[in-house]
């Protein structure tokens, strides 16, 4: 399946990482399970994607929450990003995206957006060749407020030095897409890979 760009002069390209770029959220949620697994804590996998874009020491702190536990959330959020960095060899790159990463590299600007903090991004475009494309990267580090907020998608488009009209946002999950719409950016949703294997999709624009 083709992801179809909607319709304007986009200026420049803003990504979100995990499970947009690089197909890796299958690989987050065994990491996820093992270093929860270890302070007796449940992550549903369904809750797990909703969540998707959400910082991991937000993560933690909102499981703490949830089920009345007491985990150190920047270790337990340190153990799963090692974890995971572990599973790296696995880590290929979303075809679909990589597709309009390739058409327009050279043409465009290009940024990283997302959720995961900036070793995590660096290793993982790292892993399957890509780090070069993106003219900056922002992380977890570099803005206040979390997707659904449209912080993190204005860095992205302050850096490049370009108006969020003029931003096209590639995304897969819905917090995402509302944090691209809040910043006032078209966006094109990255469906998740059974959904990309059946060959359907949507498109959202703001």
């Amino acid at each position: 399946m083709k992801l179809k760009i909607p319709a304007g002069d986009f200026r420049a390209y803003l990504f979100d990482c995990d499970g947009t770029v690089v197909d890796s959220m299958p690989l987050h949620y065994i990491a996820w399970t093992e270093a929860l697994r270890e302070w007796h804590c449940s992550f549903d996998e369904e809750l797990f994607y909703s969540w998707g874009g959400m910082p991991p020491v937000e993560i933690v702190a909102t499981l703490n929450k949830m089920q009345g536990l007491n985990m150190p959330v920047e270790a337990v959020a340190d153990r799963k990003e090692h974890l995971y960095y572990e599973q790296l060899p696995q880590l290929k790159a979303v075809p679909e995206v990589l597709e309009h990463i390739e058409a327009m590299h050279g043409r465009i600007p290009f940024a990283i957006v997302s959720g995961s903090s900036r070793e995590s991004i660096i290793k993982s475009l790292t892993t399957v060749q890509l780090l070069n494309r993106f003219e900056t990267l922002v992380g977890s580090e570099d803005y206040e407020r979390s997707k659904p907020a449209p912080d993190a998608f204005l860095v992205g488009a302050a850096r490049l030095g370009m108006s969020p009209k003029d931003c096209l946002v590639f995304e897969d999950t819905a917090m995402g897409i509302q944090a691209a719409t809040s910043a006032g950016m078209a966006s094109v949703r990255v469906p998740p890979p059974l959904e990309r294997r059946a060959g359907t999709m949507t498109i959202e624009s703001a």
